[in-house]
């Protein structure tokens, strides 16, 4: 019996496709590995499950056995036609073409993907503004461990903190580049994401959202220099000049927060200060 990465390759020769490690385009090719993933999303027939960059379809065939609807999403021409060869005999998917950064997505409620690694962060949050119930995703490790980080460690950034307030994180295992074709030159972690109700509620999330990327620019620092050097991008209306702006940080933040390093902050705080900063 022939392996996947035996099938893959042949498909590959079947329809002269060279895949792209610049675009992101490594097959998962470890059939158990694939059975794990689809086994993590916890799938029924009452599940419309959303794949993007679906390539060649390794995955997607195990969603179609098991899920209501497969919406895949694929921007290569060349492999949707591959797709479409593949999966002839489900009448149960859907193939789309297209960007999945661009195109407006229709309703699913579950993601199980093995995502090109450069959009990660931007789709991440794509999905998560567009909602669904659970979804098992594969990253760059590195990546991954950046969405579970934990506050002091060097992993700690801005995702983790916009992550932890939109959904809980499961890292469910790292991924060997031998399980993809072409290999990639990292390894990958598989990770399951459960949106939820945020564990605390900023008062004005624009603002929320706002000091957290401004402070994520100087995580080494105090909270009270962070502020004061980003202090444009946190209230880009308010026009205060430099000599003033410390005063009023000062007048707002009380002094604990003020002094602590902004790379130690659980979330929360961070809904603190932005919440001082709100009339």
């Amino acid at each position: 019996m022939e392996t996947m990465l035996e099938q893959t390759l042949a498909l590959l020769r079947k329809h002269g496709i060279r895949l792209s490690k610049r675009a992101g385009q490594h097959q998962v090719v470890d059939s158990t590995l694939l059975k794990q993933m689809v086994d993590y999303a916890e799938l029924s027939r009452d599940d419309v499950v959303l794949e993007i960059g679906a390539g060649i379809g390794n995955l997607t065939l195990l969603l179609a056995g098991r899920a209501g609807k497969v919406i895949a999403v694929e921007r290569d021409r060349k492999l949707i036609k591959v797709l479409g060869e593949r999966l002839r005999g489900h009448s149960n998917v859907e193939r789309l073409c297209g960007d999945a950064l661009r195109i407006e997505l229709p309703k699913f409620n579950k993601v199980v993907a093995n995502l090109p690694y450069g959009i990660s962060s931007d789709i991440t949050f794509k999905l998560l503004e567009h909602g669904f119930e659970l979804a098992v995703l594969m990253y760059q490790r590195e990546f991954a461990e950046r969405l579970a980080a934990k506050p002091g460690s060097d992993d700690y950034s801005r995702l983790t903190v916009n992550a932890y307030y939109r959904t809980s994180v499961e890292l469910l295992g790292e991924v060997l580049p031998k399980a993809f074709f072409p290999q990639p030159k990292v390894t990958s972690a598989i990770v399951r994401l459960r949106p939820r109700e945020p564990p605390f509620k900023a008062k004005n999330e624009k603002v929320f959202f706002n000091v957290i990327r401004a402070l994520f620019q100087h995580r080494r620092q105090r909270v009270r220099n962070a502020l004061y050097h980003s202090f444009g991008e946190v209230f880009p209306g308010m026009k205060i000049p430099k000599a003033e702006r410390r005063v009023t940080i000062d007048q707002r933040l009380p002094k604990e927060l003020a002094e602590a390093r902004v790379m130690d902050l659980a979330p929360e705080k961070f809904g603190e200060i932005a919440d001082c900063f709100v009339s």
